[in-house]
């Protein structure tokens, strides 16, 4: 038999994991990058993906 995996019981925990994929998308699209790409690498990463948007990812050239 297989088990799903659990969630946790605490909805404000994906409440909050949401959110940032939300604002990482906001800073994304601020440094002229892809908003959803960024959105997606957030749910999976979280905020390691925060980290590396804003430590590592300088303004791409574009658009003012």
């Amino acid at each position: 038999m297989l088990f799903a995996a659990q969630m946790p019981q605490e909805p404000g925990y994906l409440v909050g994991w949401g959110s940032l994929a939300l604002i990482n998308a906001g800073l994304a699209q601020g440094k002229n990058r892809s908003g959803l790409n960024w959105f997606l690498i957030s749910l999976l990463l979280g905020p390691i993906a925060t980290f590396i948007l804003v430590a590592f990812c300088d303004k791409l050239p574009g658009s003012p």
